[in-house]
This record gives structure tokens, sequence and C-alpha cells, in this order.
């Protein structure tokens, strides 16, 4: 390597160009007016379930507890990405400037890893709830709660720092331009000129620890459930598991699959311009599915909402019940 190339290398770039998902305005157009709506609805939805849980003190549980901070997370990390992605469908040329790119990097690792842990104190918490329901509120207390919530966070934003450092240690003398549309690890381990077998070797050990021990919960979890729900002698009460369970099930399936697809691969297999279809699932469809998947297959998020947009609709039904009963 020459002296002007060395030097170069150790230089960070100023910026990094993001190629997007397409390089074609039309289809450009049409993924905007595909993808703002899914962000949208993301937001709401998130937002949304967020308020609901915090108005109504009839969700004041361990479970609504968790689903908040879920839906807290889902709102932030889709936030990381989405906004830049639909302003830069707009635009001739994506450019991301390097402290902004590690930024976004650390903010969507951190909380997607801590999405995992959230998800696995989530089972946890389905498993007290049917396999010791009246030890449900001393087993899953306020410290507890506020524990795994805090475990979550910490795990992500470890794994976050980790992989952040060890990917902007890198040189990036070979290119500048990202074949994605946010500062995700594969891509810019690809323009990368080190050696990049310990970064790959921290994405599997990092990942695959978090993934696969949460993963582990989750299913013990499970197993549990399904021997407690064999034995229950009401109908109702596996109809009522079978309900909570199923919503969690569903998001756990869905993100864990796209995940592992995404991370758990050598960098050999990588084909990034399919990956570009992958990320976009997880980082705006997930998020904009999970609100609707907690709302439409539980019955108590659906009376809440009823009470919510009665109470919303018709105030003074709630003035008239206090004079009533103050005469």
């Amino acid at each position: 390597m020459t002296q002007e190339n060395l030097t170069w290398s150790r230089v960070a770039p100023a910026e990094f160009i993001l190629l997007g998902i397409t390089d074609r305005w039309d289809l450009r157009i049409t993924l905007f007016l595909i993808f703002l709506p899914i962000y949208l609805v993301s937001l709401l939805g998130n937002v949304g379930m967020v308020l609901l849980i915090s108005m109504d003190t009839r969700l004041h549980t361990p479970m609504y507890f968790f689903l908040a901070n879920l839906s807290l997370l889902d709102a932030c990390y889709s936030s990381a990405i989405g906004p830049k992605m639909l302003v830069d469908l707009l635009l001739p040329h994506a450019t991301i400037p390097y402290a902004a790119c590690a930024l976004q990097m650390f903010v969507f690792a951190g909380l997607a890893d801590a999405e995992c842990c959230l998800l696995a104190a989530m089972a946890y918490d389905r498993y007290v709830a049917i396999g010791n329901p009246l030890l449900y509120t001393t087993v899953m207390s306020r410290r507890l709660c506020l524990a795994l919530l805090g475990a979550s966070g910490l795990g992500g934003a470890v794994s976050a720092f980790v992989h952040t450092t060890f990917t902007f240690r890198l040189s990036f003398c070979r290119s500048h331009e990202v074949n994605s549309f946010f500062c995700d690890i594969p891509p810019l381990l690809a323009i990368a000129c080190n050696d990049i077998s310990l970064n790959e070797l921290l994405l599997f050990a990092i990942c695959g620890f978090i993934q696969m021990a949460t993963v582990l919960v989750i299913a013990i979890s499970y197993g549990f459930i399904a021997w407690a729900v064999i034995h229950m002698r009401s109908a109702e009460g596996r109809q009522r598991a079978a309900s909570t369970c199923g919503s969690h099930l569903t998001a756990v399936a869905m993100l864990y699959g796209t995940l592992i697809f995404m991370y758990l691969r050598p960098s050999s297999s990588y084909t990034l311009d399919t990956d570009k279809m992958a990320s976009v699932f997880y980082t705006l469809v997930i998020p904009a599915l999970n609100p609707l998947i907690y709302s439409l297959r539980n019955k108590e998020v659906k009376d809440a909402l009823r009470r919510t947009f009665s109470h919303l609709s018709c105030p003074w039904q709630d003035t008239n019940k206090r004079f009533g009963k103050a005469s």
C-alpha cells in the first residue's frame, strides 16, 4: 500500500453515500407512497398503545407494562430508520455524516437487541400468569418488572456499543457507498478494507448469544405454558391463554425469523439487494404489525379501546354519572 493510500485509510470519511433500495426514480416514488403510511401506522399504533395502557388503569398489570415498553421500543427503532429513509427516497443522492451513521447503528442495534430480551421477559411473564395465577402479582412484582426491563436495556446497549465500536474502527478506503438505506452492520463490513474476521466473530457470538438465549427462555416458558394449558379444566381459560400467547408467539416468530436470516449467516452468503427487503420488513413492517397483532387478538385491549373512544366521544356521560352519584 502506498503512503497516500495508507494515510487515506486512516482518515474517517466525512460522510457515507446511501445507495438506498433502488436507483429507479419511478420505483422510489412508489415505495415512498407505500412506506409512508406504513411508518405512520407504526408510529401512531405504537404511541397509541403506550397512551392507552397508561390511561386505562385496568391495564396496569405486568403483562401490559411489558407491552407498553415493547410498543415504545418499536416506535423508537422504526423512527431511527424510517424518516430518513422516506426523505432519501425523494432525493437524487442520499448521504449520511460519519458520526450520524455510527449513532444510527448504535440506536438501532441497541433497541433491536433490547426488544429480543423484552420478548423473553414477556414469555416468562405469561408463564407465571398461566402456570401460577394465584402468585402472579407476588412473583411479577414491580421491582422484578423494572429489573427485567433494565436488564433488557443494558443488554441492548452493551451489544450495540461493541458492534458500533468494532465496526467504526475499520477503514473504509475501498468505498464510501453503503449498499443499503441505513447504516447496518453487514453493508458497512462489505466496504471495509481491513480484516473483518473479528467483526464477524463478534456478530455471531453476541447476536447468536442474545438470540439463542432469549429463544431458549421463550421455548422453556412456552413448554411450561403448554403443560399448564393441557391440565386446565376450563375451556374459557384455555381460550384466553391461547389468545394472549398467540399474539406474543406471532411477534416472536416475525422478529426472530428475520433477524436470524439477516445476521446469523457467513458474509459469503450475503446478497445485499435481497437483504434490503428483509431490512425493510423488520425496520418498518414488524413495528407496524405489532400493535395490530396485540390489539386485534386481545379482548382486554379491545375493551380498553372501546372505553377510551366512548369516553372521548361522550365525555358528558362521566359527568352525569358523578352528579348522579352525588345526588
